[in-house]
């Protein structure tokens, strides 16, 4: 049996439009969507509810060549199932990565939790440890938890690209449209989806602003730098086509498809051009967002305004993305010892 991810244009109000289903037959994988059906009724983006099915995929595949069906039944759950299935993914060639493992693992486990409530506790010995947790505004005394089963990941390093690396690939591209793409990636943070989902009515360029919609559909406001603003002007101006085949702010130029709204593919089609051209093989949008955070950090920004510029609801997601180098650390120093905070002690003659 084979199942695959599918999108129904057309779904009642209380069901995800994202399925999960047989392949040859069409029939649905029930657990797995009556979970992301809940999922939808809390207002989950589709984008997020599609990251879910994917990582469920796995988990349905590998039921099935055990059980010879996508469906679970409670009887069949141990509490072992989910170390099985870590056991199972560690062995495959080649070997996912440890966040890839522990987000399929944390998505089968809330989705079997949904379906069954009273499974067995999963309880995998050196994957999981114990510790105290506390009730809401410290009320009562803490209880026993369990933590969830999780690999251990390495910790994410990303270096932000140099001044040398920034000016070689920024004078690669010779439109309005793409110099903009890569100021609104490099100057404001801004992710590639973000970036692909602009509308022009998102760009205030009298008022030196960008409306943005987020991760969840948030809404943040953020300042334009003056050439990102000259940019945007010129490539509405004299680039975008009048009238364009859509309301997307950035489109496809040339070909049959000119008008119409930039794909993920597209982009990620002209920054491996680039990178080819330039030899700068780090050079993606989301390197550009790092080398951002890094840059607002050297200038002196506070976390909780970078916070806010990148759209980020926790304060710990934003430090994943300030890098403190080695020249950072010194020029810190540095400074720190010029102010002279305390005298030397005089020695005696």
């Amino acid at each position: 049996m084979k199942f695959h991810v599918i999108y129904r244009q057309t779904s009642p109000n209380a069901q995800s439009p994202i399925r999960v289903v047989e392949q040859t037959t069409g029939r649905e994988v029930g657990w797995v969507n009556r979970y992301l059906d809940r999922e939808y009724v809390r207002r989950l983006a589709n984008a997020t509810l599609r990251i879910y099915a994917h990582n469920l995929l796995p988990f349905v595949r590998w039921w099935e060549s055990l059980h010879h069906t996508g469906d679970i039944v409670e009887a069949d759950l141990t509490e072992s199932t989910l170390l099985d299935y870590v056991r199972f993914q560690s062995s495959q060639q080649p070997r996912p990565f440890a966040t890839t493992i522990n987000s399929r693992v944390a998505v089968a486990d809330r989705a079997i939790r949904n379906e069954f409530p009273d499974a067995p506790c999963q309880v995998a010995p050196g994957f999981q440890h114990y510790f105290l947790q506390r009730k809401p505004m410290g009320l009562g005394r803490p209880r026993i938890a369990i933590s969830l089963l999780r690999v251990k990941e390495p910790k994410l390093n990303i270096v932000p690209l140099s001044v040398d690396e920034v000016a070689r690939f920024w004078s690669s591209f010779h439109t309005a449209r793409d110099l903009a793409i890569v100021g609104l990636m490099l100057l404001h943070g801004l992710r590639s989806a973000e970036v692909l989902a602009l509308n022009p009515e998102h760009v205030l360029l009298s008022e030196a602003q960008l409306r943005v919609h987020g991760k969840g559909n948030k809404l943040r406001f953020l300042p334009l730098a003056p050439e990102t603003t000259q940019l945007l002007d010129h490539y509405l101006r004299l680039e975008r086509p009048n009238p364009p085949r859509s309301a997307a702010l950035f489109v496809v130029l040339k070909g049959p498809a000119r008008g119409s709204r930039m794909t993920p593919a597209g982009l990620r089609s002209l920054f491996r051009y680039h990178r080819q051209t330039t030899g700068i093989q780090l050079a993606n949008p989301h390197r550009f967002r790092h080398t951002f955070a890094s840059d607002m950090v050297r200038a002196g920004m506070s976390l909780p305004a970078l916070m806010q510029l990148m759209g980020h609801t926790d304060i710990e997601t934003t430090m994943r993305y300030v890098q403190v180098t080695a020249q950072d650390v010194y020029l810190q120093y540095a400074r720190a010892v010029a102010q002279c905070i305390r005298p030397l002690p005089r020695s005696a003659s």
